[in-house]
């Protein structure tokens, strides 16, 4: 009898010091941290795999610094994940995002294969970043095999110039053909699948959990026969449960958590390895050390990070602090109107869209320091303007207006979709340039009323110049109204450079406030 350990992570997003970039303060959480797990786990486990579920290169400020200034060094993700040793990563959505050049340096400096089945060269018809999956057969012979899938969603979140070359697949179908194969080929003891993408279903009642667009397929992956453990991620969950046989798990985010999989194991007459228990854990770092050396490799970076982050940038005059972010997004605010004027300003057009991307961003306070920007806005994201039809952009409202919902008692509050099982406030848009009113007391679908552009009520066949993020502009957050619609100009450089760019023009700004739309419940 012997003992597998599988060690994973996912949706790491940049995190390698134990540390808040917003604050500065320390956090229990990173790479540095997670790397004594492995160190410990190692010396206890008869045998052991250790996988990285996607997400891995983007979402701190160490990590948009390090594509902005630093792209001639190794890129500090991976470093860290070679020093850990794992066995496999998985493609991740946000592994595009800095485009296609840095995705494949961070790929060619890895030390371990990069899983994704379903992502396929549009020329070649096979895998495009590596192998759909692998076998390591451990020295008394036991087998394991994991193959590597992706939400296949990505086309409709990510810029197109990111994803020159290649297609997705549907990730389910493709992870049943894949495995169907290597029950078939290989023979493996143990077959994992890595899945970057999360359920779509409540686990307990199988009834959607959102709108059936492909984008999350772990309940339907759970009725494929041959998979013993099915790691998952994407939404950010921490999940752990076993349905027909297959034993899941979602880890959380941010290297704050991480998963862990024990599986016994018993050898029968022919010498093969049977499973006889598995169970899975969701482990935390409060009482880990920081790995001296991932510490001292990203010492360099860190260090450059926070000099950057210190830097003044401009000044506010009046109040862009955030303190309540409901009431931010209920009532206009300024540091709300502060982006859409630099994204009218970058784009030329006269209506914008944006959102409040979490609710931990605070705005900004007198002293305006690129920390406080990165904070604030987090995703490398760049601009598009669309030319859209009235029809549309009364459309794109009635969608965002479902963010709100009517408590019991009359109050508006935000709707559980939006906050369960994941948080998607960055899907709440607000505009300039247009005045609307949101009626939280009509039904869904007929909730905006005085819909009106320069005095004159928006006209359902006329057509209107938005600018709005990359994202939204490809349909993002189930704004199927945004797709494929006429592309007017396309601003490359992301939010956070334009932000930096607009500080440079004017030094100070006021913090002011154009009421142009109300939320109300009557």
């Amino acid at each position: 009898m012997i003992n597998l350990t599988i060690l994973y992570t996912s949706d790491i997003h940049g995190h390698i010091m134990p540390i808040n970039y917003a604050t500065n303060e320390k956090t229990d959480s990173g790479l540095a941290k997670y790397a004594t797990v492995v160190k410990q786990k190692r010396k206890e486990s008869d045998y052991m795999i250790v996988v990285d579920n996607g997400d891995l290169i983007q979402g701190t400020p160490l990590m948009t610094h390090y594509v902005k200034e630093h792209m001639n060094k190794l890129n500090p993700m991976i470093q860290a994940m070679n020093t850990i040793g794992i066995d496999a990563g998985v493609i991740g959505n946000h592994e595009f995002n800095y485009g296609m050049n840095v995705l494949h340096a961070a790929i060619d400096q890895s030390h371990y294969p990069w899983l994704a089945a379903n992502i396929i060269d549009k020329e070649s018809n096979q895998p495009k970043f590596g192998p759909p999956y692998l076998t390591k057969i451990f020295e008394n012979g036991l087998k394991i095999a994991i193959i590597g899938v992706t939400t296949h969603y990505i086309p409709n979140w990510e810029s197109p110039d990111h994803l020159q070359g290649i297609n997705f697949e549907d990730a389910s179908s493709t992870l049943q053909k894949w495995v169907s194969h290597i029950q078939m080929v290989e023979q493996p003891d143990v077959l994992i699948a890595a899945y970057h993408g999360g359920f779509e279903k409540d686990l307990q009642t199988g009834e959607p959990t959102e709108t059936l667009t492909g984008e999350n397929q772990a309940y339907e992956m759970c009725d494929l026969e041959g998979i013993d453990i099915l790691l998952t991620g994407h939404q950010h969950r921490k999940i752990i449960g076993d349905r027909h046989g297959t034993l899941f798990i979602q880890p959380g985010h941010n290297a704050v958590t991480y998963g862990e999989i024990q599986v016994t194991l018993e050898q029968d007459e022919t010498n093969h390895w049977n499973i006889i228990n598995k169970q899975a854990s969701i482990g935390r770092l409060e009482t880990m050390d920081t790995d001296k050396k991932i510490v001292e490799d990203a010492s360099y970076l860190e260090a450059s990070t926070q000099k950057w982050l210190d830097q003044p940038i401009g000044n506010i005059i009046g109040d862009m602090t955030i303190r309540n972010p409901f009431e931010a997004r209920i009532n206009k605010h300024p540091f709300i109107e502060f982006i859409q004027k630099v994204q009218m300003r970058a784009s030329g057009a006269n209506i914008s869209v944006t959102a409040l991307l979490n609710n931990h961003a605070t705005g900004f306070s007198s002293t305006v320091t690129m920390r406080n920007v990165v904070s604030n806005y987090m995703y490398p994201n760049t601009l598009v303007v669309l030319e859209l039809s009235g029809k549309d952009i009364k459309e794109a409202l009635e969608q965002t207006a479902t963010y709100f919902k009517l408590a019991v008692d009359g109050r508006i509050i935000v709707n559980p979709a939006y906050e369960d099982p994941k948080p998607q406030h960055y899907n709440y848009d607000m505009w300039e340039g247009i005045e609307y009113t949101i009626n939280v007391a009509n039904p869904v679908g007929n909730r905006i009323e005085k819909l009106s552009y320069q005095k004159q009520p928006i006209k359902n066949t006329a057509t209107y110049s938005v600018v709005m993020n990359n994202y939204r502009a490809s349909g993002g957050g189930n704004y199927a109204m945004f797709k494929g619609k006429s592309v007017i100009k396309e601003i490359q450089k992301d939010t956070v450079e334009l932000i930096r760019e607009y500080f440079d023009t004017y030094t100070t700004i006021e913090a002011t406030v154009t009421n142009n739309y109300k939320v109300i419940a009557k």
